[in-house]
């Protein structure tokens, strides 16, 4: 019935849009719109195929839309609402409609009008991809050859469901590339992320051990796949696979059974040679240079390091926005560095009364943060801080959501799930806020003393030695009154 209901309400949007789509030059652009329920504001962000915005689309009052988008390139643009993304597929002469529910973004979103079929198995794609991911801790304590053959069956299984498809329905070239491309890179992905979670740190020097056919996708590589730049299952194949390549590099430079330091300097300035020699698009190669300066200056511990790397990527890179970006990231992070005062900035109670947050910091305490995007992990958050509270009594944790939504939606979060209400908050300015405080992960924690000095900078609640390193980090500085001493 659920299933009926969305169809038919998709299908009477079709009409009512329909007469829209229609005329003009079909050659040069294409239509979207559709309706979204349950907005998280009244405006959605469209992006072209190389990542650039082409305009923010008004809703009107029934929280539908309708856009001409002029001069169409074809490829995978993009849009977004209230944090949430997803890739369209559009060709010239497309006139692709879509109705959306906010609180179940990806699973509720259906396609209909011309070049539907194409964005629909898009989406099939995308959410098998998603799914298979969350299971690939499962999937990779799997010895070696059967990992492969099971991933490598599970590929080949895909591209015959695809190939079936294309016996029924006559799409473009570039459609069959882009999800073959899509089931390819998925696995590709996981064959390169194996190896971290198979061997671990202590024993990743056997990669070199791997089956002789292991890596064996890698002569089909396309390093300048200029129309995937944006493609979420190619970045992920391409951000491990630059971090496999450079452990050659790292072993040769380190004792034969060294424990691997994934945060050492000579291993992350190789990631950056690799992808400066292998990669020359340019969308491409300042994406993975950022991703890869940003992964090691978020979590070094050191000014100096920090500003090593940091002169080693502005050599490499040629875009100035992300020079910029970086700059200011390092900035940020000077004033985050260990004994520094926190950064006091202004934050929202759920009663939308204005603190400060060091006026609200009288213990030691975790300051964790969350997205109203990403459920599972503000989910997970939760509840992982509900067993630190049972663990470490002697903490306060504050939980701040860092969205700029209205409102409501952060509230009818908070209420759905029953989080309590106190020390829940909400930065007052989300932008600024986020660059003081360098959060660029959702999973990143600042642990402060009583006096708002800064512990830790960069903690992860769900690693698997935090409760350790909380225990030491406090006994060391002495910050607590141990309880058999009360």
């Amino acid at each position: 019935m659920f299933i009926f209901r969305i169809i038919f309400a998709a299908t009477l949007l079709l009409t009512v849009f329909g007469c829209q789509f229609k005329g003009g030059n079909a050659s040069e652009h294409a239509y979207i719109g559709g309706e979204i329920i349950n907005p998280k504001n009244k405006s959605l962000l469209l992006y072209n195929n190389k990542g650039r915005i082409v305009d923010s689309i008004l809703l009107d009052a029934n929280n539908r839309f309708i856009y001409k988008i002029e001069n169409l390139q074809p490829g995978l643009h993009s849009i977004t609402h209230g944090g949430e993304y997803q890739m369209l597929l559009l060709e010239p002469n497309d006139s692709l409609m879509f109705r959306l529910n906010t609180y179940d973004f990806d699973e509720s979103l259906v396609f209909t009008g011309e070049g539907a079929k194409k964005n629909n198995y898009l989406i099939k794609t995308y959410l098998s991809n998603e799914k298979e991911a969350k299971k690939l801790v499962k999937y990779a304590k799997m010895e070696p050859e059967v990992f492969n053959a099971f991933v490598e069956e599970r590929r080949q299984k895909q591209l015959n469901e695809f190939h079936k498809f294309l016996e029924h329905n006559d799409e473009s070239e570039f459609f069959k590339s882009i999800i073959e491309a899509n089931i390819n890179y998925n696995t590709y992905a996981d064959k390169e992320i194996y190896p971290f979670a198979y061997f671990g740190n202590n024993k990743l020097i056997h990669i070199k051990d791997l089956p002789e056919d292991f890596f064996a996708h890698r002569k089909d590589i396309d390093y300048n796949a200029s129309q995937l730049s944006n493609f979420f299952a190619y970045n992920r194949f391409l951000f491990s696979h630059i971090d496999n390549l450079a452990i050659d590099d790292y072993y040769k430079n380190n004792p034969y059974h060294s424990k691997f330091n994934r945060h050492a300097m000579c291993y992350n300035k190789s990631k950056l040679d690799l992808i400066d020699s292998i990669i020359t698009e340019p969308t491409i190669k300042n994406n993975l240079l950022k991703y890869k300066a940003r992964e090691f200056i978020s979590y070094n511990q050191t000014e100096e390091d920090a500003n090593a790397l940091l002169d080693y990527y502005l050599e490499k890179t040629t875009s100035e926005e992300d020079k910029t970006y970086m700059k200011d990231l390092v900035s940020s992070l000077k004033l985050l560095r260990q004994g520094n005062p926190l950064p006091n900035i202004a934050l929202v109670n759920y009663n939308d009364t204005e603190h400060f947050i060091n006026s609200i910091i009288t213990k030691p305490t975790i300051i964790y943060f969350w997205s109203s995007n990403s459920k599972s992990q503000y989910r997970n958050s939760h509840f992982m801080v509900d067993k630190l509270k049972r663990q470490f009594p002697q903490m306060d944790f504050i939980s701040i959501n860092v969205n700029d939504n209205d409102d409501e939606f952060w509230k009818n979060i908070i209420n759905n799930y029953s989080f309590s209400t106190i020390n829940e908050f909400k930065f007052k300015n989300s932008k600024q806020a986020r660059k003081t405080l360098a959060v660029n992960y959702l999973n990143k924690a600042i642990i402060v003393n009583k006096e708002g000095l800064i512990l830790h900078p960069n903690a992860n609640i769900f690693s698997s030695d935090f409760n350790e390193t909380l225990e030491n980090l406090l006994l060391k500085k002495h910050l607590i009154v141990q309880q058999d001493a009360l």
